[in-house]
């Protein structure tokens, strides 16, 4: 069973991305987690799946799957990615394209100077968009937030912001993003047992009203390096802190993203690059895979 593949990165956040329209795909967990491993398979942040869509009004269907296997709600980086490979792929020459995903449908534009844009669809803040459990826990107001004091494994605590933009998002401010302790705090959000999806942990540092500084560690996938959903939920919640005004310019390890929000309305603009394209004979990854997991396939 030999698939075609393209290998595709935006702010350098990376992705297998397939034509689920003009060859069949059963992408399951077990076959997502060996095509993301950066030893044994091709290697990626997440898998993207090009399919039919089942809403009328959508030109595509867009999913998304983890490193770890999980299927995730919305992913931006990969937004932009999907745009740029169905028009490369002629798929469809629309722009703007309407995009189905699992929370709804969002809207993408590739632009004149080669970036692309999306429509980051509904924003919401409230403890159960996100699935978190806030019994016992204390929060404080801050402008138009409320930041809740999350205690870590580690006797340390972090106050979060919480965002939902399809997928889950924590963010919080720290002093400087070179040394905030990603790698240590991160993975004990990520999979904190408050909350009952996991969620992506943001480290924001503040540059000025209109620049931020930012590190995610992603939800099923570890620090990456960039996160568009992140990016999002970052200036937002910055924006809601009165730490920042739109448009906010976002640098991450990986490029910059320009996000855009005006209390209702959520954009995001950023690259999109296709790295190489290929073929992989999906029978063979999976005999050879050494790292098999009979529970998630």
């Amino acid at each position: 069973m030999i698939w075609n593949f393209t290998k595709m990165q935006g702010a350098g956040n990376d992705f297998v991305v397939l034509d689920g329209v003009r060859q069949p795909i059963d992408l399951t967990p077990a076959v997502a987690r060996a095509l993301a491993d950066r030893h044994f398979g091709v290697g990626a942040d997440q898998i993207l799946l090009v399919e039919t869509p089942s809403h009328p009004e959508a030109d595509f269907r867009y999913r998304i799957f983890n490193a770890d296997g999980s299927e995730v709600e919305h992913c931006g980086n990969g937004a932009r990615c999907f745009v740029r490979f169905v028009h490369d792929q002629k798929l469809s020459r629309r722009n703007p394209l309407r995009a189905e995903i699992c929370s709804g449908l969002i809207t993408l534009t590739e632009t004149d100077n080669g970036e692309v844009s999306v429509d980051m669809g509904q924003t919401r803040f409230q403890p159960g968009d996100v699935h978190f459990d806030t019994n016992g826990l204390t929060s404080t107001s801050l402008h138009h937030d409320t930041l809740w004091t999350l205690r870590l494994e580690n006797g340390l605590s972090a106050d979060i912001s919480l965002v939902a933009i399809s997928n889950p998002h924590a963010v919080q401010v720290v002093d400087n993003t070179d040394t905030a302790p990603v790698a240590e705090t991160g993975p004990l959000i990520e999979s904190h047992p408050r909350f009952a999806r996991r969620v992506n942990a943001g480290f924001m540092q503040v540059i000025d009203r209109h620049t931020i500084r930012l590190r995610v560690y992603e939800r099923g996938a570890g620090e990456t390096l960039a996160c568009g959903t992140g990016a999002c939920a970052a200036a937002v919640a910055g924006i809601r802190r009165g730490l920042l005004d739109s448009p906010v310019k976002v640098h991450t390890h990986g490029g910059d993203l320009t996000i855009e929000w005006d209390g209702d309305a959520l954009r995001m603009t950023g690259p999109a690059t296709t790295v190489f394209t290929g073929q992989i004979d999906i029978d063979r990854l999976l005999q050879n895979y050494p790292l098999k997991d009979d529970t998630h396939s």
